[in-house]
């Protein structure tokens, strides 16, 4: 039996197909939903992945392909995320493994998938690897995938007092004036928790970028500071 159709099963059977229309439409998503709520499908995949091995990168990327790609129910999606995060993953996520992030962000190129992405997945190997990260970042942010451009601005969501400033302000810059709310809504949520760090340096910027930024991207970034 495959991963993807022990995962189908597993979901299955705990599925309430009263809640699925209702998740489908909430996701606004084309993929229907098995109805299985986010911590059940946490706890399968921790099941079922618990004692996958993978003898490669190459080998852990089909697995995960396998499952994104060949998905028929949003949580399947969810799931080959969750795949890319195990234990026996970890010594994979470096710069080698953009390629795969990249497909799931593009093809996913939706917030509940790409988010995840590039806060969980693309922000520690950014940390890991600035040098060559900061280079590809600065190329997403400043291409025309709406999502690679988020990714690029919400990658550093998590680093706290690591943020690269520069670079954070760098990939803003390109979608500063964009009329997109997943921009708008992405550069006041990485401003926002950056200010958790330096609410002053937040405040300066976004009162020095006062007639760019959007109103939406001003209260999100300002949300804390009262």
């Amino acid at each position: 039996m495959t991963l993807l159709k022990s995962l189908r099963e597993r979901l299955a059977s705990v599925a309430d197909a009263s809640r699925a229309p209702a998740m489908q439409a909430y996701m606004k998503s084309q993929m229907p939903f098995h109805g299985v709520p986010a911590p059940k499908v946490r706890a399968i995949c921790k099941e079922i992945f618990a004692s996958l091995e993978f003898a490669s990168l190459d080998a852990w990327e089909r697995a995960v392909r396998a499952i994104w790609d060949g998905a028929r129910f949003r949580e399947e999606r969810y799931a080959a995320i969750a795949l890319t995060g195990v234990r026996a993953a970890r010594s994979f996520q470096t710069i080698s493994a953009m390629p795969l992030y990249e497909h799931l962000i593009v093809t996913g190129a939706w917030w509940d998938l790409v988010d995840e992405i590039a806060t969980n997945r693309v922000g520690p190997i950014l940390r890991a690897e600035p040098k060559p990260m900061r280079a590809l970042m600065l190329r997403w942010a400043k291409g025309k995938d709406m999502w690679k451009a988020r990714t690029a601005i919400l990658c550093q969501a998590r680093s706290r007092e690591k943020t690269d400033l520069a670079l954070l302000y760098a990939c803003i810059e390109p979608s500063m004036e964009s009329k997109e709310f997943f921009l708008r809504k992405a550069i006041g949520w990485a401003l926002r928790e950056y200010a958790r760090v330096d609410l002053r340096e937040v405040a300066r910027y976004v009162k020095a970028n006062e007639a760019r930024l959007s109103g939406l991207s001003k209260r999100e970034a300002l949300k804390h500071a009262d």
